[in-house]
């Protein structure tokens, strides 16, 4: 039986980040050993999209309300340098990693498989 997803971010300064998500998006964490924490993440949902051309993988973090939560990570200085975008499924953006990634952050306006 499946009974989580283990999600990894391939990153240019992996520890960094590790910090930045310990620290500043307070995600508690196990030591898997040697200084690899590996996080806890809220409630999932996994979709299936259509691709043209290769195959590939994408992570976004979810809010309820994507201003309020800008403004508590920009409180904590978090970089936002992406535009909020509307879609017909919900408002998107993305925050800054310090490696220099970008992650993306969402409020969704569909109803939410991670509520089931």
């Amino acid at each position: 039986m499946i009974n989580g997803a283990h999600v990894i971010l391939y990153s240019r300064d992996a520890e960094a980040d590790r910090t930045f998500i310990r620290d500043v998006l307070g995600f508690a964490n196990v030591d898997a050993g040697h200084g690899w924490l590996i996080f806890k993440l809220p409630p999932a949902e996994l979709a299936a999209h259509p691709a043209e051309g290769e195959p590939r993988h994408e992570c976004y973090l979810m809010c309820d309300d994507i201003q309020s939560t800008l403004e508590g990570l920009g409180a904590r200085g978090v970089q936002v340098d992406v535009p909020v975008t509307e879609h017909n499924w919900g408002l998107l953006t993305a925050i800054r990693l310090p490696s220099g990634g970008e992650l993306p952050l969402y409020e969704p306006r569909h109803p939410l498989a991670k509520d089931l």
